[in-house]
């Protein structure tokens, strides 16, 4: 899966967060993750009118402050602060949507489904990813009607599982 950039994530911000990731690439929570959540996203808003800018932003940023592959409850609250520090450099939000990106953050690998829109949107463009860790994604966890379609969950879970299996680092990252 390549990056694509937009006005919201450009591919130097993109760089930026790939060379600052200091857990790596080489597991579940990396760049590759990161790309799937990114396209996750981008349909989720084109099919519900979640806002955009909050939902790919919060795909790149989300596992961006994980410490380690496992166990790291604080790691959305890490990303959250990351968002706050990153506004205004990297890129620019009104307050609301940016309210809106730390709850996603913050509030991501919690099991919620009630919140603001934009914010179930975001997590739900994770949790169809969630085939890259051997789980298929659950309706029921997930928020949104778009999300929680049998063919949504079906083509996210195989795209998951495909670039797991294919080690997609190698073919598709220019660097």
């Amino acid at each position: 899966m390549s990056f694509e950039a937009s006005d919201n994530v450009t591919q130097e911000f993109f760089k930026h967060l790939v060379a600052s990731h200091t857990l790596g690439h080489d597991g579940f929570h990396g760049r590759d993750h990161w790309l799937r959540v990114l396209q996750n996203a981008r349909e989720i808003a084109a099919e519900t009118g979640a806002n955009l800018r909050v939902l790919e932003l919060f795909a790149v940023l989300h596992d961006s402050r994980r410490e380690n592959e496992n166990h790291d409850p604080e790691h959305g609250h890490r990303a959250a602060a990351y968002a706050v520090e990153l506004r205004g450099k990297w890129f620019d939000l009104a307050d609301d949507e940016m309210n809106l990106l730390i709850e996603a953050c913050r509030f991501h690998s919690d099991g919620m489904t009630q919140a603001d829109p934009t914010i179930q949107a975001c997590w739900d463009a994770d949790r169809l990813d969630l085939g890259r860790v051997g789980v298929r994604p659950d309706p029921l966890y997930l928020c949104t009607t778009y999300a929680q379609r049998p063919d949504v969950v079906e083509a996210a879970y195989l795209r998951s599982i495909w670039a797991q299996d294919a080690n997609i680092d190698d073919f598709f990252w220019e660097g």
